[in-house]
């Protein structure tokens, strides 16, 4: 009886032994997604680190080849202009994240959420963090940036020195028209740019704005006084939404007519800092919901037509489209702004102005 005794305790040791075997070995089944994509960015940040300092580039993201070039071509320049900072990308939207883990619309690549990059940089104590918002306003997508600030500032996981907590500074590049001031900039920029095109008919910009539940900050009063600040240098500019109430394609041709431009020519571009979906779609896609009947377009009770994009709605309206400028190629107009150099300068002198933020300190004001 001892003996049998002796043996279950045996096999049962053997079992638990077995069992935290099997547990502590890198089985991806035992590990939560958190875990894994919080362990291959700290291993990338771990191998690239060089200096004490580092900049997390933060844009809402894409799937698109040409957006990546952009975004590529955008951190080999920060690397350039901040010499003594290490530099990384990051994406806001995990639609986008998983999309491209896939490999959808091209190669897979990994692009993670700001916190684990955060989290990363807190385990390997860089002494400065600057994190740069890539939005063009400051709106919805421009608020997951500061909270994902603010639970790193105030150590959400628990886990990072109080000490290194309470000295490192934190540091916020704001979006591209963050003031309005950011507006009348972009305006000179986007002219020097593409005024030839306002020379010879509209030149339309499509930006993305917030709906209003969503219009964080009042950000969308950004594209307003951008159109002024654009319509003071060459009234042929307009700019529109895919988002902003009272501000779609719709609003903008009424704007148009007021004006006096009913016929002519009509050239689109993506005020975005990327060329993804939306500019390759919405703007200057073939989707078309032209009422063949009627001979009109059917509005919504928002005050838009779906499924049309801004190319083909001005075509049906009678102006006149020139077919090369809805390309991505030499001449073309699907471009972001990060494909612009004067663009990207924008951006390079926020950061260069960013402002310090206390989020430890503001959750500890005795400290």
């Amino acid at each position: 009886m001892k003996k049998i005794k002796f043996l279950l305790i045996a096999m049962m040791a053997m079992m638990t032994t077995a069992v935290f075997t099997a547990c502590s070995d890198d089985d991806d089944d035992n590990v939560s997604n958190m875990e894994r994509y919080q362990k291959e960015v700290e291993k990338t940040v771990r191998k690239e680190k060089k200096n004490d300092k580092a900049i997390l580039l933060v844009a809402f993201g894409s799937t698109w080849q040409q957006a990546y070039d952009a975004f590529d071509l955008t951190r080999s320049e920060y690397a350039a202009q901040f010499p003594g900072y290490d530099v990384y990308l990051s994406f806001s939207s995990a639609i986008c994240i998983n999309r491209a883990m896939a490999g959808e619309n091209t190669g897979k690549r990994n692009f993670y959420e700001p916190k684990y990059w955060l989290e990363a940089f807190g385990r390997v104590q860089y002494k400065e963090i600057v994190v740069q918002s890539m939005q063009v306003i400051p709106g919805e997508e421009f608020s997951r940036v500061v909270n994902a600030m603010k639970d790193f500032g105030n150590n959400s996981n628990g886990d990072l020195d109080d000490k290194y907590m309470s000295e490192v500074t934190l540091k916020l590049g704001m979006p591209l028209m963050y003031t309005e001031e950011d507006a009348g900039k972009l305006a000179t920029q986007l002219d020097m740019n593409l005024k030839t095109y306002a020379q010879q008919g509209a030149m339309l910009f499509m930006g993305h704005g917030n709906p209003d539940e969503y219009d964080t900050y009042k950000a969308n009063v950004r594209y307003t006084q951008l159109e002024e600040k654009l319509q003071a240098i060459n009234p042929n500019y307009f700019v529109g939404t895919v988002d902003m109430m009272d501000n779609f394609k719709v609003q903008v041709h009424d704007r148009m007519v007021e004006k006096g431009l009913t016929t002519g020519k009509v050239f689109c571009f993506p005020l975005m800092s990327i060329a993804g979906d939306h500019a390759h779609n919405d703007m200057a896609g073939d989707d078309d919901a032209w009422d063949e009947e009627k001979g009109a377009f059917e509005v919504n009770e928002d005050g838009e037509v779906e499924d049309t994009s801004w190319k083909m709605y001005f075509s049906h309206l009678g102006y006149t489209i020139d077919a090369k400028a809805y390309t991505d190629g030499e001449g073309g107009l699907v471009k972001g702004l990060l494909e612009y150099k004067n663009i990207r300068n924008l951006y390079i002198n926020h950061t260069k102005n960013a402002e310090v933020v206390d989020f430890y300190h503001s959750m500890y004001p005795e400290e």
